[in-house]
């Protein structure tokens, strides 16, 4: 029975998590989207903008989106837009919410499996403030860890309440919450193996003779694990990058560097981006080597020193295990590593780290003293480090220019500032971080594109055309190069070279909006007006609210008599953009004309 003195030490611990983790985090209420996977999945995703709907619910469970299967986590995004609408401030609040409750139910079970009240707290003040954990927290799209470690810490609460009295009961609701966690983010395929671990210690259930027994209660969610695996394995087929781009050898070796790298970070968290270059053909493999041969010493002597201290074996286990999906054997995406995988894995090295501590200076008379002012000192440090940490995630440019700054080799993140500057109408800053990449990425064609496109907004048209061409050169199949050389070609008034690039580009996509319009732009002024008139409807059809198509296609039917139908398209043209002077000149026009044509033809036929 616990004494009330332990359950007043108990409240106060989790109030005092809550203030810490709330000032280390707060910031971020005042913070925006950001330009790197916000836009998709929350601020410009239709299917959540429109809140709780029949449709939008059926989309969440039916269909993946974004590279995932999560309806759980869409669900929660949904009521964030119920909510707050696109105002990021709730968004980001919501995340922080989830990321204190994960904290304070981490020291809660853990206080349960163990007892040991000050080492679990340990354990949770860590995983609180530990600026790799920023960016679960701190980015919006993030939702996914931080609700799924929520179910996750929700299972282990169940798990540890079942074993304390088995009945089927309590193991269905284990198993309940378990799904609802798959059904969050596929992070949580592993926690049948951490389960067992457990059982090992602290729950002190693992013995040879009821091992098969421990292994058979595992199985009913290690099912669910396997389903939820293959869901995600449909899901990001897209997004897996090839094993031919990227062989095995490779995906190894940065996996034994991650590893290790993850673990000098959780020591030294300095230099954290929320993007690391991928090494690619550049990995060292002695340095791979290494790392491997690291880790399998490590292994090593937790093996033989897990007899007496069981939780070194759970706590290096929990680690190795937990980031398999997500360690690089299965390459989903361009990065080397990413902070926010250790959101989970890196709760067994915090139990290495209290649990270790405590014993490694069990015979010291000052002990207690010691840590009773170097724990609280440590977590200082920690909370004004994930402080600054969390800053950076303030805005769309301070994050990126952040990570060139602490990365090398990064051209992907200046691609990525470079792509949003374009839309901010920053050409001059477009030109400077896509010629950066080009500067370590030479053959990177997208960058060369994202020039063109700037010099084409300046006005530096030849300039323009010279970048879209070497991009081809680089890229033969890069349809919207193509699109964009014949655009710039139509601007300078050379119709007969755009021409050819822009039924390439619709060769290779037929989807491309603005190809199709300058075709139909060209035709017109050649009077092939069938050929114009096409290109112009599918304009319109893949691109609804493009007022210069309507606009230019109510021009072309007016040449060809169809005075009806100009005046619809013109009059959609002004609905989309009111101040559009040509198109209202143009309706005019085409009005004029078809009342004078209904007066001659009054005139000639009294009768009517």
């Amino acid at each position: 029975m616990n004494k009330p003195s332990d359950k007043y030490s108990f409240f106060s611990i989790c109030l005092v998590l809550t203030i810490v983790t709330a000032a280390v985090f707060w910031q971020v209420h005042k913070f925006d989207f950001v330009y790197y996977d916000d836009p998709a999945y929350v601020s410009e995703n239709p299917h959540l903008q429109g809140g709780f709907t029949r449709e939008n619910i059926k989309w969440a469970f039916t269909e993946s989106y974004a590279s995932n299967w999560h309806p759980l986590t869409w669900l929660s995004h949904m009521l964030d837009h119920e909510l707050f609408g696109t105002n990021p401030s709730g968004h980001h609040l919501t995340s922080l919410i989830f990321h204190i409750a994960n904290t304070l139910l981490l020291f809660a079970v853990l206080r349960r499996a163990t007892k040991a009240l000050w080492q679990s707290a340990f354990v949770a003040a860590l995983f609180a403030i530990h600026p790799l954990h920023v960016a679960s927290v701190a980015w919006v799209s993030e939702r996914k860890d931080v609700l799924s470690t929520f179910f996750w810490i929700l299972t282990m609460i169940c798990y540890v309440w079942y074993t304390e009295r088995t009945s089927i009961w309590r193991y269905l609701l284990t198993l309940l919450i378990f799904a609802l966690g798959l059904m969050t983010k596929p992070m949580l395929v592993t926690l049948p193996l951490v389960l067992l671990l457990l059982d090992y210690w602290p729950l002190e259930r693992l013995q040879i003779k009821n091992l098969f027994r421990l292994i058979l209660e595992k199985v009913p969610l290690l099912i669910l694990s396997a389903v939820s695996s293959i869901i995600t394995l449909a899901a990001q087929k897209e997004v897996v990058v090839a094993v031919s781009s990227l062989p095995l050898q490779i995906r190894l070796a940065n996996s034994f560097i991650s590893y290790v790298r993850y673990i000098i970070k959780m020591f030294i968290p300095s230099r954290l981006a929320f993007y690391y270059p991928h090494p690619s053909g550049y990995i060292s493999y002695w340095q791979a080597v290494g790392a491997a041969l690291l880790l399998l010493v490590m292994s090593v002597l937790i093996f033989k020193k897990s007899l007496r201290y069981k939780y070194l074996s759970v706590g290096w286990y929990w680690y190795l295990g937990t980031l398999v999906p997500v360690i690089g054997l299965v390459q989903v995406g361009e990065q080397a590593m990413a902070d926010r995988y250790t959101y989970i894995p890196l709760i067994g090295l915090f139990i290495i780290v209290a649990w270790g501590i405590t014993d490694l200076l069990s015979g010291w008379k000052y002990r207690n003293r010691v840590l009773a002012v170097v724990a609280p000192l440590l977590i200082l440090i920690l909370s004004v480090a994930a402080y600054i940490q969390t800053s950076f995630w303030c805005n769309t440019v301070t994050l990126f220019e952040h990570a060139t700054q602490v990365t090398d080799g990064n051209y992907l993140v200046h691609h990525f500032l470079g792509q949003y500057l374009l839309k901010q109408g920053e050409f001059d800053k477009v030109i400077y971080h896509e010629s950066q990449a080009l500067l370590i990425e030479p053959d990177f064609p997208q960058a060369n594109n994202s020039i063109g496109i700037a010099l084409v907004r300046k006005g530096k048209l030849p300039e323009a055309v010279v970048h879209f061409k070497r991009t081809i050169q680089m890229k033969p199949d890069y349809a919207e190069a193509y699109s964009n050389a014949g655009g710039a070609l139509l601007d300078l008034g050379r119709y007969d070279e755009a021409m050819p690039y822009l039924t390439t580009a619709i060769k290779l996509d037929s989807n491309i909006a603005e190809a199709h319009y300058n075709l139909g732009i060209i035709y017109a002024k050649r009077g092939s007006l069938d050929k114009a008139v096409e290109h112009l409807t599918k304009t319109i059809q893949l691109n609804s609210g493009l007022a210069k198509a309507y606009s230019n296609l109510g021009a072309v039917l007016a040449q060809q008599g169809k005075l009806d139908d100009a005046v619809s398209n013109l009059e959609q043209a002004l609905r989309l953009e009111p101040d559009n002077a040509q198109a209202r000149q143009n309706l005019n026009i085409v009005l004029a004309s078809r009342n004078e044509n209904s007066d001659t033809q009054s005139e000639s036929d009294p009768g009517k």
